[in-house]
């Protein structure tokens, strides 16, 4: 590679660079993600998304406004083969603080879930409980994790074809209990981006081999079918996301989110302004062809 070929290399990084920074930093300030005092947990698993997140933290904690701790939180669920030495490592080299959990969820998931099922969501389920207790020793006051843009949409799609639910993953989440609070600040990143960040910095990323050696998973599913949506057109991914901030109740079908059943005429209210006053509608010449017939519904 030549002198032009590492100058337009590192132009492009520092571009990509600038863009995620500033969308951590946007989603943390439209989420109030990050308040002053707060120590973040972050959740550190060996995987591309939690290098990345746990990096642009570190660099916004020096040029933020407010002072906060960022503590790398990594947890040992004891697969075989676990490259043990990496995270302990890694966190050392940044002289940042950190923990290593050990908890063999493993061998409770083998255990659990029969050959061949998806091993997600008990795997997740111990994984939270596990970082929420200790989020709680620690003196956290956040959990941040790495889900991104693409994970957010993904859930939300596996929800409504295999849960019949309308339901992704929220910026900022109060557990049910109350006593922790979850931030994903890179909310507003992409995928692709934090691929390409990943192999810049080169971190030490470890695979998961306890659901990643599993085929066909439904997840998997669901992201090849955004990827196509995104390459055939671009931007699809961002816009279905946009629609997860720009809900409208009344026009769904939840009758806890709306009041559908008392919805009485008010013919004293003001009229939009798209309804036709009795003049316009008298002179115009309308194509009752247009209109459904309503007579026999």
């Amino acid at each position: 590679m030549n002198q032009k070929d590492d100058r337009k290399e590192v132009l492009e990084f520092n571009k990509l660079q600038k863009k995620l920074r500033r969308n951590v930093g946007n989603a943390i300030k439209d989420y109030n993600m990050i308040e002053e005092g707060d120590v973040v947990m972050a959740c550190i698993s060996g995987g591309k998304d939690s290098f990345a997140m746990l990096d642009i933290l570190l660099n916004l904690q020096k040029a933020a406004p407010i002072k906060f701790e960022v503590v790398a939180v990594n947890l040992d669920q004891k697969q075989p083969g676990f490259p043990e030495h990496i995270l302990p490592e890694y966190f050392e080299s940044l002289d940042i603080p950190y923990y290593i959990v050990d908890k063999d969820t493993y061998s409770v998931v083998r255990e659990k879930v029969p050959e061949g099922k998806t091993t997600c969501g008990l795997c997740s389920r111990l994984r939270r409980g596990t970082l929420y207790s200790f989020a709680e020793k620690i003196g956290a006051t956040k959990l941040a994790l790495g889900h991104h843009m693409d994970d957010i949409v993904e859930t939300m799609f596996l929800n409504m074809f295999h849960g019949s639910r309308l339901k992704a993953m929220p910026p900022k989440l109060r557990s049910d209990d109350g006593r922790n609070v979850v931030i994903r600040p890179l909310t507003y990143c992409r995928e692709k981006d934090l691929i390409k960040y990943a192999e810049h910095k080169q971190f030490p990323i470890i695979p998961c081999n306890l659901c990643g050696s599993q085929e066909n998973l439904q997840r998997q599913n669901i992201k090849a079918m955004l990827i196509d949506w995104d390459n055939k057109t671009p931007g699809r991914v961002d816009s279905i996301f946009k629609s997860l901030q720009n809900v409208s109740p009344s026009q769904l079908a939840d009758t806890n989110l709306f009041d559908f059943e008392n919805l009485p005429i008010d013919r004293e209210a003001q009229r939009d302004e798209y309804q036709f006053s009795e003049a316009t509608v008298s002179s115009t010449n309308i194509d009752e062809s247009l209109f459904i017939d309503v007579t026999n519904i």
